[in-house]
């Protein structure tokens, strides 16, 4: 089994919005349920990365992710910054039902 920095980075592999929601909350889910998860897509020239702000059910949960993966505070959210290998099929920010 892969380590969880390991899974991290092969979350850069993800070719669409959809695809890199469930890979972070399948990744997140050793820590606690996500409560609430926005993606925003960014570009630079061939550069493309995925902003990934959520929530877990509990702070306690959050500091343990934390933790874990190096994952910072980004005002109340955790941000998740991931670096994609291709450019996302999806732009745009989405939510999760309940969001």
């Amino acid at each position: 089994m892969s380590t969880i920095q390991e899974r991290m980075k092969l979350l850069g592999g993800c070719g669409d919005t959809d695809s890199l929601r469930s890979a972070v909350g399948e990744l997140c889910a050793e820590f606690g349920k996500v409560r609430t998860m926005d993606v925003l897509n960014m570009a630079e020239a061939e550069k493309h990365w995925a902003l990934c702000f959520l929530r877990l059910e509990s702070a306690a949960q959050e500091a343990r992710l934390m933790s874990a993966c190096g994952v910072p505070r980004f005002g109340e959210d955790l941000l998740m910054i991931v670096h994609l290998t291709r450019a996302p099929s999806h732009a745009g920010p989405l939510s999760l039902p309940g969001s």
